[in-house]
This record gives structure tokens, C-alpha cells and sequence, in this order.
């Protein structure tokens, strides 16, 4: 085949993928709206194409099923997530300040956006973990483990243990979602404190402690 013939079979193929990713994009738009109002349980790929302004048979086309829309909304959320933290440890100078950016880099993703919470608390526990396959789901929390990883190498450079920052970081992660579903709620507004403030503290108390430990010093 002429080489100007291969140029425009290519420029042709690049089009079709740039229209086929754009109507993708627009799926898990309207997806994520239907997710928002009816929940996993309630959504459907009916709906979703209704929202969407297409047919099922066209969301089809991308999507095997609305658990895999889903799957697929909460990948881009995790990938949002880990650029934030990484982006938020930047330019650190010590073991503590990783620590405290890194918590809190993850704390402040789903403070600032709580549709992205929305999405989390299928990993968070408050959905039940069906309809994705168990490879699937095994990525999903594995990109949720990824995103604490800075935390906890901040914390075992600050002389935890593997076991010992495991632990911490599994306790901050509860504190963590405790405060942001208060606040997400406006429940936190009943004790009349700053969500943003108390895991701040919380997150300098866990790192005076790891300091503080016999192995530490």
C-alpha cells in the first residue's frame, strides 16, 4: 500500500478512536450522575443510556454491564487520587513531613471532592462488594492501598515497624473516613469542630508516637 494511503488509513483510525473515547468519556458522565441519584443498586444500563442520550445496545458496546461502568468510574477516581497525594509529597525534606503531606493529601482528596467519596465508599465498606469480578475489585483496592503507601514508608523511614506502620496506617485510614462521612453528612457539625483541623492533629500525634517509639530512637 502507497504511503499517502497508509497516512490516511491511519489519520481515519485516529479519528474513529478519538470519537469512540469521547463517547466513552460521556458514558461514565452521565453514568456517574445515574450512580449518584439511584446508587449501584438502583442504577441501570437503561438509565445510564437515557442519561447518556443513547441506546443500551450502545453502551453495550463499551460496557459488559453497569458494575463494569462502575468499575471502570472508581479507576479513574484512584488514579485521580494517587496523582493528588504524590503531587501533595513533592519537594518533602524529611520522614515527618512525607508522613503529614501524605495523609493529609489524602484526607484533603475526598474533602474537596466528595463525589469522588461517593464513589469510595464502595471500597470504604459502605456498599456491598458485588458484581465485580474479583480481579477487578483486587486492583481497585490495591490502587486504594497505593494511595497510603507514601504514608506508611514515611512512617517506617521514621523507624516503625513494617508491622507497626501497618497498623498506623490502618488506624488513620478509619479516623480518616469517620471524619469525612461526618462531614460529607454535616453530622460533624453537632460537636461544632473543624474535620480538616482534627485529622491534621491526629495525623501529628501518629507521627510524634512513631518518633516517640522505643524502636525510633
Amino acid at each position: 500500500m502507497p504511503a499517502a494511503a497508509v497516512d490516511r488509513e491511519q489519520q481515519r483510525r485516529d479519528r474513529l478512536n478519538l470519537v469512540s473515547d469521547a463517547k466513552r468519556t460521556h458514558i461514565l458522565a452521565a453514568a456517574r450522575e445515574v450512580f449518584e441519584q439511584h446508587g449501584l443498586d438502583g442504577a441501570s444500563v437503561r438509565e445510564i443510556a437515557k442519561q447518556a442520550g443513547y441506546t443500551p445496545g450502545a453502551i453495550y458496546s463499551y460496557f459488559a454491564a453497569k458494575e463494569e461502568i462502575y468499575g471502570a468510574l472508581l479507576a479513574e477516581s484512584l488514579e485521580r487520587l494517587n496523582a493528588a497525594v504524590s503531587q501533595r509529597i513533592e519537594g518533602t525534606r524529611s520522614p515527618s513531613q512525607k508522613a503529614e503531606r501524605a495523609a493529609l493529601g489524602f484526607y484533603e482528596f475526598y474533602a474537596f471532592n466528595p463525589r469522588d467519596l461517593d464513589l469510595g465508599f464502595y471500597l470504604f465498606g459502605g456498599m456491598r462488594p458485588h458484581g465485580l469480578t474479583p480481579a477487578l475489585n483486587a486492583t481497585l483496592n490495591g490502587r486504594l492501598r497505593d494511595s497510603l503507601a507514601h504514608f506508611e514508608s514515611a512512617l517506617q523511614a521514621l523507624g516503625a515497624s513494617a508491622k507497626t506502620a501497618r497498623e498506623e496506617v490502618t488506624a488513620f485510614f478509619a479516623q480518616c473516613v469517620g471524619l469525612l462521612v461526618l462531614e460529607n453528612t454535616k453530622r460533624i457539625k453537632m460537636f461544632q469542630e473543624d474535620p480538616a483541623k482534627l485529622c491534621a492533629i491526629y495525623v501529628a500525634r501518629t507521627i510524634e508516637r512513631v518518633k516517640g517509639s522505643p524502636r525510633a530512637k
